[in-house]
């Protein structure tokens, strides 16, 4: 006797499965592979006055890395700036992969269909890319985090609609870990030796306009995120 298909056959009960089916690979830095990751790595010359201001990108389930370094252009296995500093492994299972509308598990389906949902992850990635192949960047406004928080949204990632570049930036120092020594001190490097010479040159009163400049460009993406909505992507 044959036994008849039902639609629990055809889709998948949950995320675990999901993640079952498709376990992580694991982290290579030496291969650039950073398998559902969030990589981060500092800018010239902004990064050396701002060492937390950097470039990220968002990982493949192969490890490939994708990242928005200008307007409309997402590389594709060339993170922007150099190689990565730091990276971020994410969990699969505190997505959401609805597979109709009725399927969401996350808490906001509404606003997460808004967002743009997905099947699956690199999905997302795909969706996420062709939308910021037609954006203008700039960094005040629509830069590489905006991507990446673009591309969490659409995960709905721990049951989330609402990433940002500025909970993004705090996702990946507060959890994020260095690849090496040699990472953090490429970081932290530049910043401490233009802080030297400036104290050298100008006096403390330098440092009180490094802190100043970092006080303004926190404040900026604070306004243009919570705000004046809109303003910063």
């Amino acid at each position: 006797m044959e036994l008849e298909a039902t639609p629990d056959d055809e889709v998948f009960s949950s995320n675990d499965e999901m993640q079952e089916l498709w376990p992580l690979g694991e982290v290579d830095p030496k291969r650039a592979r950073f398998p559902c990751c969030i990589v981060w790595t500092p800018l010239p010359v902004v990064s050396w006055l701002a060492p937390y201001i950097g470039h990220v990108g968002i990982a493949r389930e192969d490890g490939t890395v994708l990242d928005f370094a200008g307007s409309n252009l997402v590389n594709v296995d060339d993170l922007a700036y150099g190689s990565a500093a730091r990276c971020l492994q994410l969990d699969k299972k505190k997505c959401c992969f609805p597979a109709s509308l009725a399927a969401h598990v996350c808490a906001r389906s509404h606003e997460h269909s808004e967002a743009g949902t997905a099947i699956s992850w690199d999905d997302a990635l795909r969706s996420g890319a062709r939308r910021f192949e037609h954006k203008c960047y700039n960094l005040f406004t629509c830069n590489s985090h905006s991507f990446v928080a673009d591309c969490l949204n659409r995960l709905a990632y721990g049951g989330s609609v609402g990433w940002n570049v500025l909970n993004l930036a705090a996702l990946v120092w507060l959890r994020g870990r260095w690849l090496d020594r040699t990472a953090a001190l490429r970081s932290f490097l530049p910043f401490a030796a233009v802080s030297c010479v400036g104290v050298l040159m100008a006096g403390w009163s330098f440092l009180l306009g490094m802190a100043a400049f970092s006080l303004l460009l926190l404040g900026w993406f604070v306004l243009g995120v919570y705000c004046w909505k809109g303003l910063v992507g």
